[in-house]
């Protein structure tokens, strides 16, 4: 009993992810040489504690616990390398030490807890009374609790004693304790220190003379008191029954450290502080030094004078502030003022990339994964796809055997709930389906989804097949399901595509809805067009892709009848989307013919009894437009049918309604047929007074909508009137018009429209281009 009460027992207690407390605890352990080193950290981890000791772990790292039965109950404890509890880890492990980590077990903490969180060594922001260093500032009269730890401790050496800090820091949180709140997040804490009290007795009774314990400095006057073990059994009777906990190292970033990220215990400015630890001098010449090669990079004009004269600045600022040192408050404001001529824009280049930093850890092979985590490993290195905080683009092309191999796996990491790759849009210039753009970003989080998603399987492909049928099952919309089927075909899934078309051909069957149908068909079309580069067999695909677009044919007219504008734009919406996948489903043939009979009768069911008894202007005018577009309406039956919609017998807001609808996507045709802009013209300033109130947003909307080069000539045009003539050499086509000269021309043009006839002339006169051919959007 005496030996075990001659054990020394020395608390350092330290602010998590701090420089200075992590120097100071790095000389009061070379000091103390203690024979076990005690940190504060979930103690599930012990048995991984010595790959910290591995080359191949580069912080910052993690430790990350989940439930077994429910991955998605996670937490981590993140460490970078100026964390006091990584260097007491490195000390402890390289000096072959015994370190045991004392912190409440997470079993306990996820137990209780219902999603993912983040702990500092074991505590998290919202479990501690108050914020200490604030009060700590406050009562120093300072009023930004940052720059005054950083005075005190970030930018002070050890000294003399390097236990005088740890004293110090240990009497002002006595003193904080004492008028501490409180409530849960206090009793949270009892119980922690309470464990960490237990673990200490039981170093105590190892035979363990000498021993180190680094903790949060909140904790310190807890366990330099303690209580008797009848007192700390009790307090822990109340602990929640243990869940089953697996835990392992993972890849941290310093932008998860930053407390922009929502990390609750985090730091402002992780990249700054990790510059103040590896800095063993002055560290202002050379963090300014970088700064100045990232300006420089990003094309700033920033010289080696530029770097003195901030030096100067942030010490001079350092000084009229009454600080010991330039802090990053002086350090930045000598980088606007001298090196970003006073821009806030290069600042906040400067701030991201080197305050926060793009840092991202390694961990070693060893560490122990769920085999769907070695399997994405492996895959990451086969296809040459290293995982980088940064973002960055990836152009795929799918002709390829990496490229599609690259494409499979992010698709399948989509559907897994993994978005390392989001795809984008390609800087390429491109209109085929054989290439992809992605943008990379990985997040040390996703970590927890792929132990979430080992439950579907022990292999990426595995697992993404699993995922896609369950997923198929429990959908509620048939839009789902052919959005799963595109997904399916994307990810290279052909073992849960038959699963998945089954319940997509059940769910159509029954799905009576026109406009779930027609939000269906567009995924299935695209299916179809990217199986042909991937070489997937699409014949049941394409089998249900026309079934779909048959009973859409049949049951568009009635559905499109009575609508009010809300469904009716709606509708217009799965108009154009259904158009455009029939273009491609069917060009030619008999569905094409039964969709242009599909909006011929659209564009017929005018609304004679009401509006309740037709379909909405929005629908008939752009019916209309689509059968012109196709050249299977021409514009004289196109302009007849405006004049009939555009007279005194029909409502101003339905007629305004077809004219949206009708120019919907350009209106280069007003410009080609000065008979429809007449017509345009005539009926607009006819709509009553009292009715222009009404359409004036429609007809605001529509005219909103059209390129600006059209909407200045169609101005000028009215202005000019009027509508039907000829253009003259001095109208707004242009002054002084060469017309040999345009003339000249016409056969090249004739040439790249493909019209027939026009590039030879036997009878020697100019080619003249069709009005509604030159007039036709496509």
């Amino acid at each position: 009993m005496s030996e075990r009460n001659s054990a020394e027992v020395t608390l350092l207690g330290v602010r998590h992810h701090g420089p200075g407390s992590a120097r100071a605890v790095a000389a009061a352990l070379e000091r103390l040489e203690p024979d076990v080193v005690l940190v504060e950290g979930p103690p599930e981890a012990d048995p991984i504690i010595g790959l910290a000791a591995e080359k191949t772990m580069v912080p910052p790292v993690a430790l990350l616990a989940h439930a077994v039965d429910d991955p998605a109950r996670a937490a981590f404890w993140p460490y970078a390398e100026f964390s006091p509890e990584w260097v007491a880890i490195r000390y402890g492990v390289d000096a072959g030490l015994p370190v045991h980590f004392i912190d409440l077990p997470a079993a306990y903490g996820l137990a209780e807890d219902t999603g993912a969180g983040e702990g500092t060594g074991g505590a998290g922001a919202q479990e501690r009374p108050g914020d200490p260093i604030g009060l700590l500032a406050e009562a120093a009269g300072h009023d930004d609790p940052e720059r005054w730890w950083e005075d005190v401790v970030e930018h002070r050496s050890p000294g003399a004693d390097p236990l005088a800090p740890f004293a110090a820091v240990a009497e002002a949180m006595t003193a904080l304790r004492e008028a501490g709140p409180a409530g849960s997040a206090a009793r949270r804490d009892d119980l922690r220190e309470a464990y960490m009290r237990r673990q200490i007795r039981a170093a105590k009774r190892a035979g363990h003379r000498r021993i180190a314990v680094v903790c949060g400095a909140f904790h310190v006057p807890a366990l330099a008191a303690m209580p008797t073990v009848a007192h700390d059994r009790a307090l822990l009777a109340g602990l929640p029954r243990k869940v089953r906990t697996d835990i392992t190292w993972v890849p941290w970033t310093h932008r998860r450290l930053a407390q922009s990220s929502g990390y609750g215990a985090g730091i402002v400015s992780p990249g700054w502080y990790r510059h103040l630890f590896a800095e063993p001098g002055d560290p202002l010449p050379s963090w300014l030094t970088r700064a100045a090669e990232l300006l420089r990079a990003e094309d700033h004009p920033v010289s080696s004078a530029h770097v003195i004269e901030a030096v100067r600045l942030a010490r001079t600022l350092a000084v009229v502030r009454g600080r010991p040192l330039a802090g990053l408050a002086e350090t930045l404001d000598a980088v606007r003022a001298v090196m970003c001529d006073g821009s806030d824009v290069a600042l906040a280049l400067v701030q991201d990339r080197l305050v926060i930093g793009d840092a991202l850890g390694e961990v070693p092979d060893g560490a122990p994964a769920v085999p769907l985590q070695r399997d994405l490993a492996r895959l990451q290195r086969s296809l040459r796809l290293k995982p980088g905080p940064e973002p960055r683009e990836l152009d795929l092309d799918l002709r390829e055997e990496t490229g599609a191999a690259r494409s499979r796996l992010l698709h399948r990491l989509r559907l897994l709930g993994i978005d390392w790759g989001v795809p984008g849009r390609s800087a390429v210039s491109s209109t085929g389906t054989f290439r992809e753009s992605w943008r990379l970003c990985w997040q040390p989080e996703f970590a927890v989804r792929v132990a979430e998603a080992a439950q579907w399987g022990t292999t990426v492909e595995d697992a993404a097949a699993g995922k896609a049928v369950a997923t198929a099952r429990a959908a509620t919309e048939l839009a789902e399901l052919t959005g799963l089927v595109e997904t399916c075909l994307l990810a290279g899934l052909g073992g849960a595509l038959p699963a998945v078309m089954r319940v997509l051909a059940d769910r159509a069957a029954l799905d009576t809805d026109v406009a779930h149908l027609a939000g269906a068909l567009p995924a299935l079309v695209r299916a179809l067009r990217y199986g042909d580069v991937r070489g997937t067999d699409d014949g049941a695909l394409a089998g249900v892709a026309a079934g779909l677009a048959d009973r859409i044919c049949a049951g568009l007219p009635p559905a499109c009848t009575g609508l009010d504008a809300t469904r009716a734009a709606a509708m217009r919406g799965h108009l154009d989307e259904v158009h455009r996948s029939i273009g491609l489903l069917a060009p030619d043939g008999d569905l094409a013919e039964r969709w242009a009979a599909t909006l011929r009768a659209v564009a017929r069911r005018e609304p004679a009894g009401g509006p309740a008894t037709g379909a909405p202007g929005l629908l008939r005018g752009r019916a209309v437009r689509l059968l012109l577009d196709d050249g299977r309406l021409d514009p004289e039956e196109a302009g007849r049918r405006m004049g009939l919609v555009l007279s005194a017998a029909n409502a101003p807001a339905d007629a305004a309604g077809w004219i949206e609808g009708f120019l919907a996507g350009g209106g280069a045709l007003l410009l080609h047929d000065p008979r429809l802009l007449g017509l345009l013209d005539a009926w607009l300033t006819a709509v009553p007074a009292e009715a222009f109130t009404d359409v004036l947003p429609l007809l605001r909307r529509t005219f909103s909508a059209l390129e600006a080069g059209v909407r200045t000539t169609v101005g000028s045009r009215v202005a000019a009137g009027p509508f039907g003539a000829e253009p003259t050499a001095d109208d707004d086509t242009g002054p002084g018009l060469d017309r040999a000269r345009a003339d000249a021309a016409l056969p090249v043009v004739a040439t790249l429209l493909g019209l027939p006839g026009c590039p030879a002339h036997p009878g020697g006169g100019p080619a003249r281009i069709p009005r509604q051919a030159a007039g036709r959007d496509t």
